[in-house]
């Protein structure tokens, strides 16, 4: 199937492949099987994403942390309501089946007509094509005072920082008990990286923050809890990082994943 998509919804098709990658490795760190069915469908030019080592091993890393991290929070929290936010063709709903009362994915319209192609989701799980900046997408989910669990993974760099807040205004306003896990991006590695595998494209890295602490003062409605660093999916990767990872600025520049918390 030929898809032609660029600029920032281009990544979805980036990050599928490296899952795909990965899960068709001897030893795979995380698997994912839909993503390597929907590979095999579509009729993609994949070359630079072959070559991007980096891009491939850091969408690795994040999905290793992110599962953790999301099923310890759906093991404690029955009946959530999780809100995948850029969701783009991300198969985590299917990882954690079972393990939530709705789950829903959201992404741009262009996004989700391509996703509605290889994923046709029906109850508990849903998909709504807006942007996570239109504050009407909250009156499609069917909310009775539940716990919800947003993600936010692989955007905020593409952001801007009012983006970024208007973001956590529409998750304030909508919802009473909210915990939010997003992935942020260091401001030095926003100065310094760019993704080899989409450079032909118009998504570039335009925002980072660096640390937890530092969203809290932006988002002061939302309280800080922790925050864990894709160093710990990369040390599942390739065992040197167990040391590289110990050096300040290797740790600092890394991507982190932040919780945050809301209660009425």
């Amino acid at each position: 199937m030929k898809i032609n998509v660029k600029g920032v919804p281009e990544t979805m098709i980036q990050t599928l492949y490296a899952r795909a990658k990965e899960t068709s490795q001897k030893n795979p760190k995380i698997k994912d099987e839909m993503a390597v069915s929907i590979v095999k469908q579509l009729d993609y030019d994949f070359s630079q994403a072959e070559q991007d080592k980096t891009m491939s091993s850091g969408v690795i890393a994040r999905t290793i942390v992110l599962d953790k991290m999301v099923e310890e929070y759906l093991d404690k929290h029955k009946n959530t309501i999780t809100i995948n936010i850029a969701c783009g063709l991300d198969t985590r709903c299917y990882r954690m089946k079972g393990k939530y009362k709705h789950w829903y994915n959201l992404d741009l319209p262009e996004t989700m007509s391509i996703r509605k192609q290889f994923l046709t989701e029906t109850g508990p799980i849903y998909q709504i094509a807006k942007s996570a900046m239109d504050e009407t997408y909250t009156n499609t989910i069917n909310y009775e005072g539940e716990d919800v669990l947003v993600i936010i993974e692989g955007l905020t760099m593409y952001l801007t920082e009012d983006d970024v807040k208007k973001i956590f205004c529409i998750i304030e306003h909508a919802f009473s008990n909210v915990t939010t896990m997003v992935e942020v991006m260091s401001p030095f590695m926003v100065k310094h990286i760019s993704e080899k595998s989409i450079e032909g494209s118009r998504a570039k890295f335009t925002w980072g923050i660096k640390n937890g602490r530092e969203l809290e003062k932006l988002i002061p409605s939302f309280s800080f809890l922790k925050e864990v660093n894709l160093i710990e999916g990369m040390k599942q990767l390739m065992p040197i990082y167990h040391v590289i990872g110990m050096i300040p600025f290797v740790y600092h520049v890394s991507n982190k994943i932040i919780i945050l918390e809301k209660h009425s």
